[in-house]
């Protein structure tokens, strides 16, 4: 990473990180931060809040590592108290994401759990009603995907059968069970990708469920507009995260990111502020959008 004071820092972005020097290591799955050579940025030592989300409450999944890590980061620095829901396999990184939400001197609360179940999904959001006294921005950031090079024909049901279920059906309960808790004036953020409108063939299952959010993000939209409840996607593209090498086989991991047009993979930390926009009051005429974080990949 080039010299950076903070995220506002005018920086040429075709180098302001450099491609991971080890991107063709391998993780077994959900694959840790702690466990990678070459750890993805989440604005540790970059990000500066101003005090954008004071006071809000939020819940995220996925929150222990990667993208979600980055917007738990960013949202406490902002002034948000979080509730953190990722698999309890996941208990290692989820402790340094509590580390860095406190060290923001903000309230972190744990809730591990596998959303693909219904009752998981309700006690997230009854945790935080109950620790936080509210919910006023949800977060559905988790996902699940395994690349087949054979495509359709390697998917297995039960693979699709995960994919399916925790990147749409825990989106849904999810959402069901904490609107009638939002206030005007809350936000959902769900998750999107540049999958949904230029799909790989060994990502089928995955970017079927992406586009699906995509869609799904446009039609609670328009449905939660006279509450007052805003509802928009962020779409990343190629980022350096643990799912990497989790899910990907070698060859597509080791030029993850090369293609784009800015020539490499993203960073956590240059995601987080496309959430934060959209949480906070600032983006309060946007709804139903989605933001793409691509490095100039379209999305439209």
């Amino acid at each position: 990473m080039n010299e950076q004071r903070d995220q506002t820092t005018q920086t040429d972005p075709t180098s302001q990180y450099e491609q991971p020097d080890n991107m063709d290591e391998q993780l077994p799955h959900p694959g840790l931060t702690g466990s990678m050579e070459d750890e993805p940025d989440h604005g540790e030592e970059s990000y500066r809040g101003s005090d954008r989300l004071a006071g809000k409450r939020a819940v995220i999944t996925g929150a222990d590592s990667g993208i979600g890590r980055a917007v738990a980061l960013a949202f406490s620095r902002e002034g948000a108290d979080v509730v953190l829901s990722y698999l309890e396999s996941e208990e290692a990184d989820a402790d340094e994401t509590v580390r860095l939400v406190e060290a923001a001197g903000r309230t972190a609360v744990r809730c591990p759990g596998d959303i693909r179940d219904e009752d998981t999904c309700s006690s997230i959001i009854d945790t935080a009603v109950r620790e936080l006294g509210g919910i006023d921005i949800l977060v559905n950031n988790a996902a699940y995907q395994m690349a087949q090079q054979g495509g359709i024909a390697d998917i297995t049901t039960e693979q699709f059968d995960q994919v399916m279920k925790t990147n749409v059906y825990a989106m849904f309960w999810l959402c069901k069970k904490a609107i009638p808790h939002l206030q005007p004036g809350s936000t959902i953020i769900n998750t999107s990708s540049v999958q949904a409108v230029s799909p790989s063939p060994e990502l089928l299952d995955y970017a079927t469920t992406k586009a699906g959010i995509q869609n799904f993000t446009k039609g609670l939209a328009s449905g939660l507009a006279d509450k007052g409840i805003r509802v928009n996607a962020v779409a990343p593209g190629p980022i350096w995260t643990p799912l990497i090498p989790a899910t990907m086989p070698v060859e597509r991991a080791e030029s993850h990111g090369e293609s784009t047009p800015l020539g490499r993979a993203g960073q956590p930390a240059e995601v987080a502020p496309a959430y934060v926009f959209l949480a906070s009051q600032e983006s309060s005429y946007i709804t139903g959008e989605m933001i793409a974080v691509t490095g100039g990949l379209p999305v439209t």
